[in-house]
Order: C-alpha cells, then sequence, then structure tokens
C-alpha cells in the first residue's frame, strides 16, 4: 500500500542538508516564478524544502500559500520521484502569479523533472 503522507522524514530540514543540494544539485526545473534545484538523495525516499524569501514574497500568508500547494503536489507526485532532494526557490517574479497557477502546472513540473533526473540517472547512481 502506498502511502501520502508528507512525514518529517521527507523533509529537508537542517542547513547541512540545504547545503548539500545547491553545491550538489544535477537538475533544474523552472516553475512560474521558482526554481526547483534537484540533487542525488542521501537517503532512500525524495526529500523536499524551500527557500521562499520575503524579497519575491512580500506577505507571509502568500508565502505559506505557495508553500502549502507545493507541499500537496509534492504529497500526491512522490512516488513518480527517485530518491532526490529536492528545493523549491522562489525567484523574480514570484509573487506575480498566483497559487491557483502554480498548482495547475505542478503535475508538468513533477514530470518534466522526473526526465530530467532519468537523464541523468548515470550522475544519480555514481553519488
Amino acid at each position: 500500500m502506498t502511502s501520502y503522507g508528507f512525514p518529517r522524514k521527507l523533509r529537508l530540514l537542517n542547513a547541512g542538508d540545504f547545503r548539500y543540494v545547491f553545491e550538489n544539485s544535477v537538475c533544474k526545473t523552472y516553475c512560474q516564478g521558482f526554481l526547483l534545484l534537484a540533487a542525488p538523495g542521501r537517503q532512500d525516499h525524495t526529500r523536499l524544502g524551500f527557500v521562499i524569501g520575503k524579497k519575491h514574497i512580500k506577505l507571509a500568508v502568500m508565502r505559506n500559500r505557495y508553500k502549502r500547494r507545493f507541499r500537496e503536489s509534492f504529497r500526491l507526485n512522490q512516488h513518480q520521484l527517485p530518491s532526490v532532494d529536492i528545493i523549491v526557490l522562489a525567484i523574480k517574479g514570484a509573487g506575480q502569479t498566483s497559487p491557483e497557477e502554480i498548482s495547475q502546472n505542478l503535475d508538468k513540473t513533477w514530470q518534466q523533472l522526473n526526465r530530467r533526473l532519468s537523464k541523468t540517472s548515470v550522475h544519480l547512481s555514481t553519488k
């Protein structure tokens, strides 16, 4: 039975985890104002982390809304992805995109990320 939860073990929690992804990212995918960076996972499951600052999305309510949308979509699509660590990074223009638009495009984004990761599977298996 497949679990669709989002427990603590599926999150990037400390600075070392984030640093690892920034230094070892093998794949980048763009999603309307957000950049997804993926690095080979150090554990046997996919993990997700966020870097969404006030510089790009001013209101905390909106930052939390975006994170909620990403988390929910990740929760439903995590089983399609290999064992990687992913960071969702807000970039210029993130505040001009509505959370509803993000939700509509996230399924395509996860598929695109999966395709790009499968192309770099040689890199993923050697690390």
